[in-house]
């Protein structure tokens, strides 16, 4: 039985079933102070930044709080942030040996910036290395492959990724893979295999066996059921929203919602306002195609357009109410999007996030949860049955 989440009444939302709140500076509320405690309380996780693509302009350093783009180490610590997934992504379609090449030299700059910033950041591939991190006054620097495309249709490719650290990999991208299809993002695709191809299936396998998490976030509908029935430890999905709120291709429904649930897999909510905001306007397709070569380092799509914060609220409510507590978290796709909602500008304003979820009358120990202790609930789950696997 789905365990009750607890909350109190609120406002209905219109043109919706969820509740939401009036807007609010969420500065002036006595919630902010609250939430920034319990951000100290917690283990704050955001299982999907995109921060990789800055790594790789060299003027640009971690340590330094910048005006532009969503994360920075100054910025992390101002959200109470203590650990973050960052990213290993090339747009698809590669040529051969160029996704692998680019995965490898984004590891080796993530590495990099490990090294020099020691004092900040703590390399992690487990739950137990999170925990420790926070022990330690650092925030835990975790790595994941976005996009099976950068496997190159290879086992041992999956293994490689696995032994520099990857802790997941997102199914596919933009585009199907020769062994899964896609959702697309900004357009539709025509189905190619009509989800996972038998070499699919392997490769589900192989995760498990090795306790990679499987992401599901990017993948068609036909794909997301396929995983359901394949994989033997708890899927995710790492940065994706609530189709019951806004009827995007790459958002959840919920009976997708409930089966993540029921695997023991974890909703992360995406803050893109593309796939929050129901009236989000689609943005020039040909700066979009620029932007999206770029890895998000290019100017931005340029949107008149403004989503308020408690959009992203209802799609917590939302995930939250359908599956409860133990099943949603955060997975915001910072510095990967160009758009984001009011209130929500980098990952320094995330204890707005927090402070809106406790005015909807969410628990703190519920909060700690989706803040962070779901996702080392499924890193362990998943890695335990890896050591099952491969005994």
């Amino acid at each position: 039985m789905q365990k009750k989440v607890t909350r109190v009444p609120s406002i209905a939302m219109r043109g919706g079933p969820y509740a939401t709140i009036h807007p609010m500076d969420m500065h002036d509320s006595g919630r902010l102070d609250e939430a920034r405690r319990l951000h100290e309380r917690a283990i704050v996780i955001d299982t999907h930044l995109d921060t990789t693509q800055r790594l790789k302009q060299p003027d640009w350093d971690f340590a330094t709080r910048h005006d532009d783009g969503h994360v920075d180490i100054p910025r992390m610590r101002e959200g109470g942030i203590g650990a973050v997934f960052l990213a290993v992504f090339q747009a698809a379609p590669v040529e051969p040996g160029a996704g692998i090449a680019a995965a490898r030299e984004q590891i080796k700059l993530i590495q990099v910036v490990l090294q020099r910033n020691n004092r900040d950041l703590a390399f992690a591939r487990a739950a137990a290395d999170v925990e420790r991190a926070k022990r330690d006054g650092r925030i835990a620097v975790l790595m994941a492959i976005e996009g099976g495309h950068l496997i190159e249709d290879s086992l041992e490719v999956v293994r490689e990724y696995h032994s520099l650290g990857a802790a997941y990999m997102t199914l596919t991208h933009s585009v199907h893979t020769n062994w899964a299809d896609s959702a697309g993002v900004h357009a539709p695709l025509e189905p190619l295999h009509g989800g996972l191809s038998p070499f699919g299936r392997d490769v589900i396998r192989e995760m498990n066996r090795l306790g990679v998490m499987v992401d599901v976030s990017h993948v068609s509908d036909d794909t997301f059921w396929d995983v359901i029935e394949a994989s033997t430890a708890p899927v995710v999905a790492t940065h994706s929203c609530c189709r019951t709120v806004c009827a995007h291709r790459r958002n959840l429904t919920d009976e997708m919602m409930k089966a993540i649930a029921a695997s023991g897999g974890t909703v992360q909510i995406n803050f893109a306002a593309a796939f929050l905001d129901p009236d989000f306007p689609e943005p020039d397709p040909d700066a979009l195609k620029e932007w999206i070569a770029s890895g998000g380092c290019g100017p931005k799509p340029a949107v008149d357009h403004v989503t308020p914060l408690s959009l992203l609220v209802d799609h917590f409510d939302c995930a939250l109410q359908v599956v409860g507590p133990d099943h949603v978290g955060i997975g915001s796709d910072f510095d990967g999007v160009f758009a984001v909602p009011e209130g929500m500008e980098d990952c320094s304003r995330l204890p707005n996030l927090t402070a809106a979820l406790l005015e909807r009358g969410y628990s703190e120990d519920d909060l700690v949860k989706v803040l962070g202790g779901n996702v080392l609930r499924v890193m362990a789950a998943c890695q335990a049955e890896g050591t099952r696997l491969q005994a």
